[in-house]
């Protein structure tokens, strides 16, 4: 329960990046993918992962080869996304959203069990009340291009 925050934040992300291959799909112009991409950045991924490396890790091992591929995977998927402003591609596009889905799966399935098995109950506790109380994204992007026209 107590990384369950963190977890419904993964869904908003999963479906991001379903999103973005709809639009792909959709034929929707890159210019719209990509400004909604920045906007999904802005308003989601860039404060999820700082709560994730700023609240979360403090708890774990620095050195853990889960925590640095964490880190490594944050980077990777910030410069994908600051990448779309100099050359916006549909290639680009499609890699951040299976990247998404595949570090998704990994935190979840590696990262989120090992914290579980690693922390005491009370550091979960003080990890669960240090996350925001409201979900990082809002429902405030209006143009559903995702939806088949």
């Amino acid at each position: 329960k107590e990384l369950a925050p963190l977890s419904r934040e993964h869904h908003d992300g999963l479906l991001f990046a379903w999103k973005i291959k709809q639009g792909l799909a959709n034929k929707t112009s890159i210019a719209t993918l990509c400004s909604y991409t920045r906007w999904f950045w802005t308003n989601h991924m860039k404060p999820h992962f700082k709560d994730e490396e700023k609240v979360l890790v403090k708890f774990l091992p620095g050195d853990n080869p889960l925590v640095s591929q964490m880190f490594n995977e944050h980077a990777h998927m910030r410069d994908l996304i600051i990448s779309l402003d100099k050359e916006p591609e549909p290639n680009s596009l499609q890699l951040l959203a299976e990247y998404i889905n595949n570090h998704i799966r990994f935190e979840e399935r590696e990262l989120f069990a090992y914290a579980e098995q690693t922390l005491t109950p009370e550091q979960l506790k003080e990890v669960y009340e240090e996350l925001p109380e409201n979900s990082h994204c809002d429902t405030e992007w209006k143009d559903e291009f995702w939806l088949k026209k």
